[in-house]
Parts: C-alpha cells; structure tokens; sequence
C-alpha cells in the first residue's frame, strides 16, 4: 500500500490546488502514471503513481486546497495483493465491508453532525475547515481553538480566511458570520439579488489559485513601493530595417526568427550597465546590487501573465535569446514551466503592443525596482529639422521604478540611453 502525497515543490510553495483527477477509486494505475493535477501560485504541475497497484481511496477532492506532505489517496497492492490477501485471513477482505456491516456507528456519526452547529464547533470546524479559503496554518489555528470556519468573516477582499480574523473572532472582536440561520441566509441573499434581477444576466467564476496570487502580488507592488512611471519615445527604423535585411538569413542560420525582444533585452542590458540601482531590490534598510542580469520577459498564458526569465542574458548572442524567449513562451503556453524558469530575475520586460496597446504604466514585479514597457509600433510624423519633417516608426516606451531606490533624474537618463542604444543598433554588440 503507498500514499498518495504532495511532493516538495520548492522553499516559496507550501501549498496547492487539486485542479484534475485523472483517475477514480477503483482505477488500476502503473508506476509513474499520473494521478492528478496541482495548481499552485507559480505552476502546474502533475502527482505521479510512486508504485503500481489500485487507487483504494481519494481522499481530497477536485478544488480542495492541499498542503505539502499531505496525504490525498491510497494506492493498495491491485487484484493480486487482494486475492493473497484474502487467502491469509479475513482482515483486507472485512475491512471494506466494516462501515457498512456495522449499523451502530451511523447513527452514533449522524448525531453529533446534527448537533454540531450548536453543540460541537470543534468537530465541524476539524472535518469541514477545509473546504474554506484558508491556508493549512489557519486551519489547524481554527481545529485548536474549536471555532468554525464558516462564522467567521473574511477580512481579505479575495475572501481568504486568515490567522487574524480567527483569533479576532476567538476574542469576541468579530460578529459570528451564521450566528442564526436567518440572517446567515439573508446576506447572501441580499448580495444576490441584483444578479437574479431580469435583463441583468451574470456569470459567477471562482478566481484560480494563480489569478489570486497575480492579484495579491500587483496591489502589494503598489502598496510597498513607491512606484513612479517616465516615458520616452524611439525611432524603429533603424531595427526595422536591419531586420529586413537580415530576418531571413537569421532564420536560415539559427532555426529562429530575429523578433524585436533580442534587441530590447540586449539595449535594456546595456543600460542596466549604466545604471546599476535599476537591476537591485530592497533588503530591509539595505540596497542589494546584481551585478547579474537575468532579465524576466512577460508572457500572457491562460491562467495570467507569467514571468519566465532568460538568465544572465549579457552573456548570451541574439539567436539564443530568441531561442530562450521562444521556449519559455510555448512553456507557459502549456502550463509546463517549471519553478526554476519563473524565479529569480533581476530586471523585466512586458510588451503590451502586441496587443496594440499605445501606452501604459507598467506595475513592478516585486522585489525588483524596474520594469520596462514596450508598446506597439506606430507611424508618426516626426520634425528632423526646422524644415523636414518625414514619417517614421515609432514606439513609445515606459519605464516603472520604486522612487525609494532610484531618483527620477536617474530613471530619465536610463531611458535615454536605452533609446540611443535601439536608435543605433550596432552599438548593442558593443553596450549588450
């Protein structure tokens, strides 16, 4: 017989979500078959069959929040442990059929059941805890205390359940949220009767584990940082134009194509260069200074935008970029990113202008200080002197930096000279 447990995912990840179940009680499985599917902050990943034999028990369901290390089904030895089994004694063989042989124990559970709305908070509060939006640690927090999950209020506008609110609720501070049956039933009610009014259709959809960790992530940026957004603007002409001459020798040559992102990585190293506060992050009451760049590239996959990083992208030739970019995309495409691909930059790029967005304030990807927005390409007509003015392609570009760190005087200049490094290509191979 073998466990069905969470594996270790990594110091940053203590729990997840049972988002698939790809068998059933009773399914026989072989060795390294997949089990299930895990939704955690970060990534998906699959639970495998550590042995062969029959899924005897799933114990956590599809949506239920699991914790690293916990237990969420059975394997048993298969038919033929069984059969052996059976032939040994009556021990494997009665077991399955104790709970329903036994008709004294039902009514003995069915009772307190019945009563533990008033009577026993504490059993409920162990046996239902986990199907509220609370991490393991509040749970336990709320079996110890003997409170019920269900009468107490999020504070957290996500509606996540957490330790202060459990002891706020233990202290008396927190108004029971099912004291009464009635107006248990009214909220809920009066929060939903707009949406049952006719011609106003709606669709509810539970948020999924990685939106919920985007949302909390984006206002704690904005909440901890001082976060301030400068602008600028660059001529494409000169990368359209290189791109034009060489895109297909670079295909032919290198198996990739010669995008826009190569160039982009290679300017914002060259700058970072210029203006090391930008590739930092604040520790406390201290600065700490990368004196590596590991530049993160946003990525719109299903779930939300992701942030896989092209390590130590100062190193690394234009066609290896491109290649990187490309194999990070199509791995967050199909949710196959792994912890290692998403951890760590030191510097990021997010290009809304494939969406055609023309501008946009950019929010930080905390701990970092600097993120950088690229924005769709545009003809416009620009003055070279005082008497030519010529149409030309140009992009506008968005710098978002935490002001604690790095002055606005520094921010511009980091700008500029970004604009000077695409404006002038052949200097990448020099900055880059």
């Amino acid at each position: 017989m073998s466990d069905i447990k969470i594996p270790e995912m990594g110091e940053s990840i203590v729990e997840g979500t049972i988002s698939k179940w790809h068998v059933k009680e009773g399914d026989q499985v072989g060795q390294g078959d997949v089990l299930a599917e895990l939704e955690t902050d970060k990534v998906n990943m699959e639970i495998s069959a550590e042995q062969s034999g029959v899924v005897e028990k799933i114990l956590r369901q599809e949506g239920e929040t699991v914790s690293v290390g916990e237990t969420i089904g059975v394997i048993g030895a298969g038919a033929g442990g069984a059969a052996s089994a059976g032939d040994s004694g009556k021990t494997e063989s009665a077991a399955p059929a104790a709970p329903e042989a036994k008709p004294e124990p039902a009514p003995a559970a069915a009772a307190p059941k019945a009563e533990a709305p008033a009577n026993d908070s504490n059993k409920e509060s162990a046996g239902d805890s986990s199907s509220y939006n609370a991490s393991p640690a509040v749970r336990k927090l709320a079996r110890e205390r003997g409170i019920d999950l269900s009468r107490i209020t999020p504070s957290d506008p996500l509606g996540r359940i957490r330790e202060e609110d459990v002891k706020a609720y233990a202290d008396g501070g927190q108004k029971p949220a099912a004291a009464s049956s009635a107006p248990a039933a009214a909220q809920p009610a009066a929060a939903a009767a707009p949406a049952s009014e006719p011609g106003k259709p709606v669709e509810r959809r539970k948020m999924s584990r990685r939106r919920v960790t985007i949302a909390n992530r984006l206002v704690e940026a904005q909440r901890t940082a001082a976060m301030l957004t400068t602008f600028n603007e660059v001529d494409m002409t000169a990368i359209l134009d290189i791109r034009k001459r060489r895109k297909e020798d670079f295909q032919k040559k290198h198996d990739v194509g010669l995008g826009f992102m190569s160039f982009f990585t290679k300017a914002v190293v060259g700058a970072l260069k210029a203006f090391p506060l930008l590739n930092a992050e604040i520790q406390g009451d201290e600065i700490v200074v990368k004196n590596y760049y590991d530049i993160g590239i946003a990525v719109s996959a299903k779930e939300g935008l992701v942030v896989p990083v092209v390590r130590q992208a100062d190193t690394l030739s234009f066609a290896q970029i491109e290649k990187q970019i490309g194999s990070l995309a199509e791995k967050a495409r199909s949710n196959s990113l792994a912890l290692n691909d998403l951890q760590g930059g030191t510097f990021t790029i997010t290009n809304g202008g494939v969406f055609g967005s023309l501008l946009s304030t950019p929010i930080l990807n905390a701990p970092q200080v600097g993120i950088l927005g690229m924005h769709k390409i545009q003809l416009r007509p620009i003055a070279l002197d005082e008497e030519r003015t010529v149409n030309r392609p140009m992009m506008y570009v968005a710098l978002s930096y935490d002001h604690r760190i790095v002055d606005g005087s520094e921010a511009v200049r980091f700008l500029v000279t970004l604009k000077q490094l695409l404006e002038d290509p052949e200097s990448l191979l020099l900055e880059g």
